[in-house]
């Protein structure tokens, strides 16, 4: 997790989270236990996280769940995200607790959001009793490392824009990526971010970067500007990709 803008400059605290969030693909849970003799405790869950374009949380589970039994009860959640995974002093990485309510979310936008995000989730997201849940973001509490510690409200949190033409071409713009434009998709991974392997395949794109898949491995592309449309997504997704190709070209010489 980078802690500077492009500019050299000590990152925003809110892109700091706004970067954290969109790269994980999994979080902590904490909600109210609603179990007799146990009520009231709080209560800690391993989940599957997707973000929404407004950085809302999104969480594909059963109500057959423990988490999903207190949701019903007591909305109020929070989700710890680890972005320390890596470093060899973890109390350096950064990590973000979001405080939130969480309800349910039937459209298809989200869901098919998550479903691109976790594509194992197939196999049961048909079951009748798995819902999508989204966590509308009231506060955050970041540590980014000694002497980085900030509490946000979700004014600070929210994305500069969430352009409504990007949000609808997604599907078509990850789709003509993946059926078309497969190398640059490795060149991204390769070139940008010294990842290995081919098949890497895009799961999203939003106003701040764009998300890849490898298997069971993921990884995310800031861009260096946010972008508002589709017409500033293609052009970015190409700038990029002659930014990867040169980066690869000058590490084979």
């Amino acid at each position: 997790m980078a802690e500077t803008s492009q500019a050299g400059a000590p990152e925003a605290p809110g892109s700091t989270v706004r970067r954290l969030v969109r790269a994980a693909d999994r979080a902590v849970l904490s909600t109210s236990l609603a179990r007799d003799g146990l009520a009231g405790w709080p209560y800690g869950s391993l989940v599957l996280v997707a973000t929404d374009h407004d950085l809302s949380p999104l969480l594909l589970i059963s109500q057959l769940a423990d988490h999903t039994r207190n949701i019903a009860r007591e909305p109020r959640v929070s989700l710890l995200y680890d972005g320390t995974v890596g470093a060899v002093d973890p109390l350096t990485g950064a990590r973000v607790s979001l405080l939130g309510r969480v309800a349910r979310d039937d459209r298809a936008g989200p869901r098919a959001r998550f479903l691109a995000r976790h594509p194992s989730a197939e196999r049961y997201a048909g079951f009748g009793d798995f819902h999508l849940y989204r966590v509308a973001i009231e506060a955050a509490h970041l540590v980014a490392g000694f002497g980085r510690i900030h509490w946000l409200d979700a004014a600070e949190l929210a994305p500069p824009a969430v352009p409504e033409a990007l949000v609808v071409a997604e599907p078509d713009i990850v789709a003509h990526m993946n059926q078309d434009h497969a190398d640059a998709l490795d060149a991204y991974a390769h070139g940008l971010l010294g990842r290995a392997g081919t098949g890497w395949r895009m799961t999203g794109i939003d106003a701040e970067g764009c998300d890849l898949r490898r298997a069971g491995e993921i990884a995310r592309v800031d861009f260096p500007a946010p972008i508002g449309d589709p017409e500033a997504a293609r052009a970015m997704l190409v700038r990029l990709v002659k930014q990867a190709r040169a980066a690869l070209a000058g590490g084979a010489g």
